[in-house]
């Protein structure tokens, strides 16, 4: 997962903890990705005035849209990737030594650290694949940011269902069902499959803020008519969570304690500042702190040029 954009924004951010329950829209903006992806993909998160959900600090969703992903290696620091494929296959390859395939059902989950890099292409037999994908970034707090680079495939996660909704549980838990893949802090990510005449309550905690983004069809979220495209923020304080549905759909359920630091986003890096971001540029540029992915003969993905301007946190709107 990478941002493919030539001149990606600076995207300065501090989180700041919710001020109770809201219900707020924030609409997505189609971002062109181009170059060897060649497709367009609705980013939700980074928005200037909600930079992160919880630690979730990254959002995009691309298809259903018959199109190849060809991404050639690229690096990552301060943060995890996870990749939750909706339509279709996709091969991670990775300096850690990981080729694996992964399909919907399936969570990709890969821990940057200190710097890795790695590769996503489609997989295609006689035609161009329909892809649908979720693809997100966590922020790692500063105790995790140089942890070695790890990666994990769960394929099999755990379910909580209640009245006609099944959650499939990515990241942490959500009641008594509890994702086996690592975090770093306390954070909920479940995919949430709803069915025709659902009224179902799920349990939240109150001290972690949340957001929806619905997928396909439409729901009521705490009383609020939801559609698809735009991210609902329901701010901090709640306890549970009513949804209703007339027709099926489906939508992402984000969560977790808001984020304590300030972060810089920068092209495929999270960090904590202007030095720090400069420096993991020139390293992908120049070094050899990113490894290497087998398979691709040496052809990565350059680093775009840094801005004319000392990149810096700025306030949550």
């Amino acid at each position: 997962m990478t941002n493919l954009d030539s001149g990606p924004e600076v995207t300065p951010c501090r989180s700041a903890a919710g001020e109770g329950a809201v219900a707020e829209f924030l609409e997505p903006r189609e971002v062109p990705l181009g170059g060897l992806r060649a497709m367009r993909v609705e980013r939700v998160l980074p928005q200037r005035v909600l930079p992160t959900v919880g630690a979730w600090c990254f959002l995009d969703q691309f298809g259903p849209e018959r199109v190849e992903m060809a991404v050639l290696p690229h690096p990552h620091t301060g943060l995890q990737t996870v990749t939750w494929p909706l339509a279709g296959e996709i091969r991670h390859r990775d300096s850690v030594g990981s080729d694996v395939l992964v399909r919907p059902g399936q969570l990709n989950l890969m821990t940057a650290g200190r710097g890795i890099s790695h590769s996503e292409f489609s997989v295609r037999e006689e035609e161009v694949p329909v892809l649908h994908a979720l693809q997100l970034w966590v922020a790692l707090p500063d105790e995790a940011l140089g942890v070695e680079p790890a990666f994990e495939q769960h394929t099999e996660l755990p379910t909580y269902e209640a009245d006609g909704v099944t959650a499939t549980v990515l990241m942490g838990s959500l009641g008594d069902a509890v994702s086996p893949a690592t975090t770093y802090t306390p954070l909920l990510g479940a995919d949430l499959v709803v069915e025709a005449g659902a009224r179902a309550v799920l349990p939240l905690r109150p001290d972690f803020e949340h957001a929806v983004l619905v997928v396909e069809g439409e729901i009521e979220v705490a009383g609020v008519p939801v559609g698809a495209g735009p991210l609902l923020y329901l701010g901090t304080g709640r306890a549970e969570l009513e949804i209703t549905a007339g027709a099926g759909a489906r939508a992402l359920l984000l969560g977790g304690e808001p984020f304590p630091g300030e972060l810089v986003m920068w092209w495929n890096f999270v960090g904590r500042g202007h030095d720090e971001i400069a420096q993991a540029r020139e390293e992908w540029e120049h070094g050899d702190r990113f490894g290497h992915v087998e398979g691709h003969d040496g052809q990565r993905i350059p680093a775009p040029a840094l801005p004319g301007v000392r990149l810096t946190p700025r306030r949550r709107g």
